[in-house]
């Protein structure tokens, strides 16, 4: 990295060390058979991934001093599919919680989906129509805790209901968050998320929007989880569905979620796409 000149996406030094443990920890126990390092620094793996996210390039077209793409899609493949992106995003919403005055684990959640377009290259069998929005694509999953931190995503094809997506929300909230024992959704989940909740210890709560509101009201308690979608949103990968794998498309949410915890625990802040460009320097007459 001293190499060349940083992007706003790069990780601080602050930042890094919060990553550092876990990505020294998963090189420690893959180890090459000859010993080799590796040729790249993972820092700089780590900062393609989160310049990816942020600007939401193809592979091909990631800038030439990173790291080669096919390397950083290959990190970012391993650490999809052993979890060490997950690791990475639940040790960082732990330390916000704390900073926050919050125990490690949630009590709480927030559920919500959101139905995006997908690319070309999205296999037809994990894509659907959603008839509400009428709306061909995919549907995120997301549960949050009251402070709009990730706690749970699923994707699929937009077909499928929001019943389906709560019940394996709760399934996965319960399986990693026993400490959950109440839950808020908006009206599109309907009765079979509220008894499986209560099947698993958690009350789950429909709020629906007063019928005398008039325009945009944020919504008790569920406006938490709009807010995280919208944090997201900033990130240009997360814009359009463009992944094969729906499981990828996971990936790149807790990536984004990563990206936005790295700032709120060093108290930084990097310029969204809806910023106005600097001003220009006044050139010759």
């Amino acid at each position: 990295m001293a190499e060349r000149q940083p992007y706003p996406s790069d990780l601080s030094g602050e930042a890094w060390e919060l990553i550092r443990p876990v990505i020294t920890a998963w090189k420690g126990q893959h180890r090459s058979v000859s010993g080799h390092e590796g040729r790249y620094e993972m820092r700089e793996i780590v900062n393609a991934i989160l310049y990816q996210a942020r600007v939401g390039c193809q592979w091909r077209y990631l800038p030439h001093d990173f790291p080669p793409y096919t390397a950083v899609y290959y990190y970012f493949g391993l650490w999809r599919d052993d979890g060490t992106d997950q690791t990475i995003h639940d040790l960082l919403r732990w330390q916000v919680r704390e900073s926050k005055g919050r125990g490690e684990d949630p009590s709480a959640i927030v559920m919500d989906s959101q139905t995006v377009h997908v690319s070309c290259n999205a296999p037809k069998e994990t894509t659907g129509l959603d008839p509400g929005k009428k709306s061909w694509g995919r549907k995120r999953g997301i549960a949050t805790d009251v402070l709009g931190l990730l706690i749970a995503v699923i994707v699929v094809a937009a077909s499928v209901h929001d019943n389906a997506i709560g019940i394996t929300l709760l399934d996965q909230v319960a399986a990693d968050n026993p400490t959950v024992t109440k839950g808020w959704v908006d009206a599109g989940f309907k009765n079979a998320v509220v008894e499986h909740g209560r099947s698993l210890g958690i009350d789950v709560e429909v709020v629906s929007r007063a019928p005398q509101t008039k325009g945009f009201a944020p919504a008790p308690r569920r406006w938490i989880v709009e807010q995280t979608f919208g944090s997201l949103m900033l990130h240009r990968r997360l814009a359009r569905d463009y992944e094969r794998l729906p499981a990828s498309s996971a990936s790149w949410i807790r990536w984004s979620m990563t990206d936005v915890m790295t700032h709120r625990l060093t108290a930084t802040t990097t310029p969204s796409w809806r910023d106005p460009p600097p001003a220009r320097l006044p050139g010759p007459a």
